[in-house]
């Protein structure tokens, strides 16, 4: 008998002639026949099949193998949303050949939101092109054409896409090493595809294209620049609409252009794309930033290291960055004959530190902390304001210890992390477990130790993590910490890393109890990553309402009159001699006027001063939200600052 188990979206079949399902609400049914099977396949909503861990269409069950095992996938998985989405990308290139025949197809792969295409054509695509591919699609699914997979050789697929005039297919094919390649095709529609697909194209339900962008061909800006459609598809129409709202919400927090509105960074032309420029307002968020990180790493017992932004190209040859980061490093400059590299890391220069005198065990564990600048080559096509640039600061850090002491690190650096993380106002986060990639330095035996500490100190901890195979850095394995924002979305912030490799290719050594050199372990650490991209995900989390102790404007005093102007002048220098950052607007405008221009700045408190707060010396309070309080004693107002600003609240307003 075989067995099939269908529970959360998966069904496994373990073996025999009769088939037998057994659904999570405990219903049996017994199946003699493939065909049945189908019927109940149906009924499950499947996309797909996994058999022996392969992925394919659902046509495949015909030739089963009773003693296989099979996973029905559906939309609700990750890999069901991918082969409905790519579905959707094929039908939508389907669309574009049918209303523009000279496009040129490049590739269309699903995201993890959606999907796109990369198109050729020599005009440009406009909205209401959009509007009629929409249609088009809408047209094509209607027909509800089947998805059919032909496996041809490689040679065959070459000269079919030649016919066709599918220049980017061709060049796909030729990289490809396998003898047979597959296609599908559906309505008359061929393309290249590994596959799987959904069965038929009447399964889209609910899809929507959301924008059209440029794309270099393979991502190389040498190549020619493509267009790119890009668009969502969901299996129901509530889930798209909520989708599209939530893409509304995005839009407004976009901290591009909160960072135009609040006059907070900017990048230059004239300076160069991913070089930052951070305005007075950007700045004086990093400079509390920076003072809190650095406050709080010597009360960590951690020591603060500046370090040069060049460094004699041979030191990272010994490291091994030119070797496997080499595509992330700029080429090197000459200086009286020397080759020098700008740094993309900290890491040799804390080395350098480290080495500079005898260490011993006594000493052990050496912390050492760097708000340091960094340079890594980007594309131009993936810069993304403050997201992804090429010059950033990273909070560093590298610990020099003891192997008997690489847990109990670990145990504080989680702490550390994670007590960072909430006072900025991240209370969900996920954590991976990165382990060995592919391209690796070091023994295998080390990086099992290594592995081995940062799993038992997250099990020590009891938090929850899943293991991301093979996403290591190729001198150890890390601990990613990715945070959650205001709208869910994940943001990569927090590594944590054992490097058994830099004490080796450095020889950085102590001196032990028994009066011998014993090789150092080295950790690397970064709690909020890049400042760039750190004060980036701050800006979207809150939408630039920044909570009192981060804003760079934390009180607004505004005057109802002229004659009002000499007191908000005294009762701003007495706030700014506490630290409170004030701004006044004493102009002879209307009050409204004046409140609706901080409320767009998002000032987080404004003071409003008239007749009566004259001559009663209390302030009336309006947040920015709208809410009055007050009145207050100047005394009470400042006392309720201070103590709001010492508090550091970050939930979100």
């Amino acid at each position: 008998m075989a067995v099939f188990v269908i529970e959360q979206g998966c069904m496994t079949l373990v073996g025999g002639f009769e088939i037998k399902l057994i659904f999570s609400d405990g219903r049996e049914s017994e199946i003699a026949e493939i065909s049945e099977a189908e019927k109940q396949l149906k009924k499950s909503k499947a996309i797909a099949i996994r058999v022996s861990g392969e992925l394919k269409d659902l046509d495949s069950i015909k030739g089963l193998d009773p003693q296989a095992s099979i996973e029905i996938i559906t939309f609700d998985s990750k890999e069901g949303k991918e082969i409905y989405r790519h579905s959707t990308s094929h039908i939508m290139a389907h669309a574009v050949k049918e209303l523009f025949s000279e496009a040129k197809l490049a590739i269309g792969p699903a995201t993890d939101e959606g999907f796109y295409y990369d198109f050729d054509i020599d005009r440009p695509f406009t909205p209401v092109d959009i509007d009629a591919i929409e249609k088009k699609m809408a047209e094509i699914i209607k027909k509800n054409n089947q998805f059919t997979c032909k496996i041809i050789s490689r040679k065959g697929a070459i000269e079919l896409f030649k016919r066709m005039g599918e220049k980017y297919k061709v060049e796909l094919l030729e990289e490809i090493a396998d003898e047979e390649v597959s296609l599908y095709e559906e309505g008359g529609f061929v393309d290249l595809c590994r596959g799987p697909h959904l069965p038929l194209a009447g399964r889209i339900s609910a899809f929507k294209l959301l924008s059209i962008a440029g794309a270099y061909w393979r991502g190389d800006e040498k190549k020619k620049m493509l267009q790119r459609i890009y668009g969502t598809a969901f299996t129901d129409e509530r889930d798209l609409k909520d989708y599209l709202n939530f893409l509304e919400e995005v839009k407004k927090r976009d901290h591009r252009r909160l960072g135009k509105e609040l006059d907070l960074f900017s990048i230059s032309e004239d300076i160069g794309p991913g070089l930052i420029l951070w305005h007075p307002n950007g700045a004086i968020i990093r400079k509390t930033i920076e003072d809190f990180w650095r406050n709080e790493h010597y009360k960590g017992d951690y020591k603060i290291l500046y370090s040069p932004h060049i460094a004699k190209l041979n030191l990272w040859q010994r490291s091994g960055h030119w070797d496997f980061y080499r595509e992330n490093m700029y080429s090197p400059m000459e200086i009286e004959g020397i080759e020098y590299e700008l740094k993309p890391m900290n890491c040799p220069f804390h080395v350098s530190v480290y080495k500079s005198s005898l260490r011993s065990y006594r000493e052990l564990p050496i912390r050492y902390a760097e708000l340091g600048t960094v340079y890594r080559y980007e594309r131009s096509g993936v810069l993304h304001g403050l997201l992804r640039v090429r010059g950033f600061t990273q909070d560093d850090a590298h610990i020099f210890c003891r192997e008997d002491q690489i847990e109990d690190e670990i145990l504080r650096v989680l702490d550390f992390t994670l007590f960072i993380l909430r006072t900025f106002g991240f209370e969900n986060y996920d954590i991976y477990l990165s382990t060995r990639p592919e391209k690796y330095v070091g023994s295998p035996e080390n990086w099992e130790r290594a592995t081995n500490a940062l799993k038992g100190a997250l099990d020590m901890k009891g938090l929850a993590y899943e293991i991301d195979p093979g996403e290591g850095v190729f001198y150890g394995p890390k601990i990613d910490i990715k945070v959650k924002d205001s709208l869910g979305r994940p943001w990569q912030c927090s590594t944590i890393q054992v490097d058994f490799n830099n004490p080796e290719r450095f020889d950085i050594t102590y001196r032990g109890s028994d009066g011998k050199e014993h090789r150092i372990i080295m950790i690397h650490r970064a709690l909020m990553g890049s400042l760039e991209r750190f004060f980036g995900i701050l800006i979207e989390h809150y939408a630039g309402a920044f909570p009192l102790w981060l804003a760079p404007v934390q009180i607004g005093i505004l005057t109802i009159a002229e004659r009002h102007a000499d007191y908000a002048s005294e009762f701003a220098d007495r706030l700014k001699a506490e630290g409170i950052r004030v701004e006044t607007n004493v102009e002879n405008e209307k009050i409204g006027h004046k409140i609706r221009k901080a409320t767009i700045r998002k000032v987080p408190y404004l003071v409003i001063i008239g007749d009566k707060e004259v001559s009663e010396q209390k302030v009336t309070v309006r947040k920015r939200n709208g809410e009055n309080i007050g009145p207050f004693t100047e005394a009470e107002f400042l006392n309720m600052i201070k103590e709001e600003i010492n508090l550091r609240r970050c939930e979100y307003k």
